[in-house]
């Protein structure tokens, strides 16, 4: 029996467990499993598949020749070549590789979409303190009642051995993101006919286990996000204080309005509210690709499979690049985008009888090595696909922290288009890693200070 077969069963099980309301923690046997022969230290299958399409995981452990600390990443795969790409004149020779929202993509754009494959390369890899800390925390890990939460917080990745479809959401809301982090990077919100207006913001965030001083045991992290530019929206700033089980206590949020030099809560921030000067192209939850309370859907874990998704992207970071080499009319430049075929976990989620949200339906492609959401194909109320979000993944090899060069909502509808994260115009290197931070940075009050006007 086949490892993804057996994996299958163990599924099938587990399901059944989280819909009567049982979630265990996995045996210490199952544990030993993790960074042995057979499943990579975050759960992963370790070997290639029997194509040879896709290799044993093998993470990158040293920086390319001639990267700077401190300095921009460098592509170490600059010199690989285009392998073969996938348009909407023969996509249905992939289309088992491919999400339905990729697959409509292609359509919407028969004459500039493509995908771009490369040779796939299994790149991701974390510190080996995060490996310990996800392997320690697998034998405790357990859900609070409903899925809604976790009884503890005992790792980042908490199921490691995923075995239903929560399990895999919330492995990809806890993953390690390096712990406490600063940066600046821009949100572009890209017209139907191409044009285009940059918001730039500053941003931060601490995970609660990585806060330098004691915090509420139900919080998660503490967010903290201020616009810079353009001059319109500067000096407005977002503060999150994100909590475990969010239903039994709700995420907390305030924002400063520099205009009105006032700081008040924002309940709307969280499901369905609107994104942060996005110009109604993202829902609150669509940050990420998804994050908050999972509580309004029904999760079903519809198990693995091969696709090709959005890696080792770090070309997108070229800074000799600007951002209208990257975006045109439509959807982003191809020529800039690098696919590769890689196992996913797929998740789909059903809106709730009685629960409100705008999209009924979502399914999540989850990158087996790093449990990031990879793509989001979103469904409006009359089951249509709406939108379709890609992540661009990479790792900040010098910290060992997988993160996204950028991700992008597409709205098929509309053919607007929303990406967040691309840095190419910000001159330097922004990411500051090993933030110290305490919650007094993360207060009501220190929200006006953090603004500019």
């Amino acid at each position: 029996m086949t490892l993804l077969k057996k994996s299958m069963l163990a599924v099938a099980a587990a399901t059944y467990m989280v819909s009567v309301g049982v979630s265990a923690a996995i045996s210490q046997e199952q544990a030993d499993r993790l960074g042995g022969p057979e499943l990579t230290p975050m759960g992963a299958e370790r070997a290639g598949n029997a194509a040879g399409t896709i290799p044993e995981w093998s993470p990158i452990k040293s920086v390319p020749a001639g990267y700077v600390e401190g300095g921009p990443l460098l592509d170490p795969f600059a010199s690989d070549q285009v392998k073969f790409s996938i348009t909407a004149a023969n996509y249905e020779q992939y289309a088992d590789n491919l999400s339905a929202g990729q697959i409509a993509l292609l359509k919407r754009y028969p004459s500039t979409f493509k995908m771009n494959v490369y040779e796939t390369r299994r790149t991701s890899g974390y510190p080996q303190s995060v490996y310990d800390q996800v392997k320690s925390g697998a034998t405790k890990a357990e859900l609070a009642a409903g899925g809604n939460g976790l009884k503890e917080l005992v790792s980042d990745t908490p199921f490691p051995i995923a075995a239903s479809g929560i399990e895999v959401i919330w492995n990809h809301i806890l993953r390690y993101r390096g712990g406490s982090v600063k940066r600046s990077y821009t949100q572009i919100p890209v017209q139907a006919n191409g044009n285009f207006s940059p918001v730039v913001f500053d941003d931060q965030i601490t995970w609660a286990n990585y806060m330098q001083d004691k915090v509420d045991p139900n919080r998660l992290f503490f967010y903290k996000q201020a616009i810079v530019a353009p001059a319109r929206l500067e000096g407005g700033v977002l503060l999150v204080h994100e909590n475990i089980d969010q239903v039994k206590e709700p995420r907390a949020a305030w924002v400063y309005n520099a205009g009105q030099r006032r700081v008040r809560r924002a309940p709307d921030v969280a499901y369905d509210g609107p994104g942060t000067a996005s110009d109604g192209l993202r829902t609150a939850d669509d940050l990420d690709l998804y994050n908050g309370a999972p509580d309004r859907y029904d999760w079903k874990l519809l198990g693995k499979k091969e696709m090709y998704i959005g890696y080792n992207s770090y070309r997108m970071l070229d800074k000799s690049l600007k951002y209208k080499d990257l975006l045109q009319a439509g959807h982003m430049n191809p020529d800039y985008l690098r696919y590769e075929l890689h196992r996913v976990w797929i998740v789909e989620g059903t809106l709730k009888e009685g629960a409100r949200h705008v999209y009924a339906k979502r399914t999540f492609y989850v990158d087996e090595d790093t449990w990031q959401i990879s793509i989001a194909d979103l469904y409006d109320g009359r089951g249509e696909m709406w939108r379709v979000k890609e992540a661009h993944n990479l790792t900040h090899y010098q910290v060992n922290v997988p993160w996204y060069a950028t991700e992008t909502s597409y709205d098929l509808i509309s053919g607007r288009y929303l990406t967040i994260g691309l840095e190419n115009e910000i001159p330097e290197y922004t990411y500051v890693w090993g933030y110290p931070a305490s919650s007094t940075e993360y207060t009501p009050a220190a929200l006006r200070r953090a603004g500019k006007r």
